[in-house]
């Protein structure tokens, strides 16, 4: 059996997702199941955008998971869902708005080519492709409108409520938009699959792609070149492709 769909079999199968919520958000759960139909993608972690209070000394990804959840909803929230929260704090909290995200490994260079190119016309301008050093290739969609705002200090609610309002109606248009481009993204994504696959596949370029490598090989050959007066272009499709990332 071929790594990937050995690597697919093993992240499909029930009782594997270790996440918070224990499986998909509904409101992706088709986008993802339409995914993983297709033999060329696995879908490998997923939020479909949530709007959350997060507590605790220190709110940085080092120490994001001793934080406490104050408050989490993956709709539009109300006003009074954030002060209910802040009324839990007991040293800081941070009011956060995070769009949609869908991490996806694909079975070839050109099927995360195009998912990319899905991703981006959709909206999500911070999508790119990563290839690991055993020619793992994953995409990412991602994008940027994203908010964080302190709220809570030692205990010491910072803001006014007339301005935890307004927070509210900018995450809440936030998460409308982000309705809208998951939307876009589905429509796309299930055009894309609907064509026909190319019949001439870039087979080389996936089982060559090792990055890291071959960017590392490239240097040291200009830099030989140099030193002996000489320096020729390199056609290097291998390293081209390996990094692919949407203009924010």
């Amino acid at each position: 059996m071929e790594p990937f769909r050995m690597r697919k079999e093993q992240r499909l199968r029930p009782g594997t997702d270790r996440s918070r919520a224990g499986g998909v958000d509904p409101a992706i759960s088709g986008l993802v199941d339409r995914l993983n139909l297709s033999e060329r993608y696995c879908s490998t972690s997923s939020c479909s955008g949530r709007i959350l209070l997060l507590g605790g000394s220190d709110q940085t990804e080092v120490q994001k998971q001793n934080c406490s959840w104050l408050f989490v909803t993956h709709q539009k929230c109300q006003k009074e869902d954030v002060i209910a929260g802040l009324q839990k704090a007991q040293d800081n909290a941070v009011f956060k708005f995070e769009p949609f995200i869908l991490h996806v490994q694909c079975r070839k260079m050109e099927d995360a080519q195009l998912l990319h190119s899905v991703a981006i016309n959709s909206g999500f301008r911070n999508s790119g492709i990563t290839v690991g050093k055993k020619g793992k290739i994953m995409m990412a969609v991602r994008s940027t409108h994203c908010l964080e705002v302190p709220l809570c200090h030692q205990g010491t609610v910072l803001v006014s409520e007339e301005y935890i309002d307004y927070l509210v109606q900018v995450a809440n248009q936030k998460m409308e938009e982000n309705q809208k481009r998951i939307e876009r993204f589905y429509t796309g994504l299930q055009s894309a699959l609907s064509a026909p696959v190319p019949t001439e596949r870039l087979d080389e370029n996936v089982s060559t792609a090792d990055s890291s490598y071959t960017r590392r090989r490239r240097r040291r050959t200009m830099k030989k070149e140099r030193g002996n007066g000489e320096l020729t272009a390199h056609s290097d499709s291998e390293s081209d492709l390996a990094f692919l990332m949407g203009s924010t």
